[in-house]
């Protein structure tokens, strides 16, 4: 990359309920996916390409992720932590990591996901007016529906040709004059949507998410 790489942020806070009772004595992102947690993966993924700081928020089974991860030095990175005594969605969580991400663009990870892309190709700013960069990557045929359609390197619409990875590009911005409260990120970058105001690239590698016991195992089989 021409540039160093910027923060990332880590989402590991939900219960995962459709993983039970795997998830009810370990966090999603620990699951072992051939034999190393799900998040290792993420953190060893984001270090091969620069990233050097990562904030991960914390409420679930949160002391197991801390235990092992520590303070990051043996991954070669820094983590920091954003807990949540109560939890807060996604969209509430980030709000409250921005003192933690500063207030240049970051990349925005889900703790629940495995895949082979290459995150040295992530834009460190989405381009041009855009507040949000995402990775889309075609509806697979275990999903029930997609998310959006896409078109020349922008989001045209909410949709079924292309799923969300899980991945993006995030100007703190985007977040300005939401409060710490519990409430889902869709309800900001489904009306980013709507303004025309999200970039976004496809990946056509392997992407798996790890919503149900069905696709977790399917993964842990690849």
């Amino acid at each position: 990359m021409n540039k160093p790489a910027p923060k990332a942020m880590i989402l590991a806070a939900g219960r995962g309920t459709r993983l039970a009772p795997l998830t009810d004595t370990t966090p999603k992102p620990m699951l072992p996916v051939n034999g190393k947690p799900l998040i290792q993966w993420q953190i060893e993924a984001l270090a091969r390409c620069g990233v050097r700081e990562v904030i991960i928020n914390l409420h679930h089974l949160g002391e197991v992720i801390e235990n092992f991860l520590n303070d990051g030095s043996a991954l070669g990175i820094s983590i920091q932590y954003s807990r949540e005594e109560a939890l807060l969605e996604t969209g509430g969580g980030i709000v409250k990591a921005l003192p933690l991400l500063g207030d240049a663009p970051f990349w925005l990870l889900n703790g629940d996901i495995w895949t082979d892309f290459d995150f040295a190709s992530l834009p460190n700013l989405p381009p041009g007016p855009n507040l949000v960069h995402m990775v889309l990557t075609p509806t697979p045929d275990w999903r029930d529906h997609g998310d959006f359609e896409y078109a020349h390197g922008s989001i045209t619409a909410r949709g079924e040709s292309h799923v969300y990875c899980g991945i993006a590009c995030v100007t703190p911005s985007a977040f300005a004059g939401r409060k710490v409260q519990r409430f889902s990120w869709n309800e900001i970058f489904f009306d980013l949507v709507n303004q025309g105001l999200v970039s976004a690239q496809i990946h056509n590698g392997t992407w798996h998410d790890i919503g149900t016991l069905a696709q977790y195992e399917k993964l842990d089989r690849y």
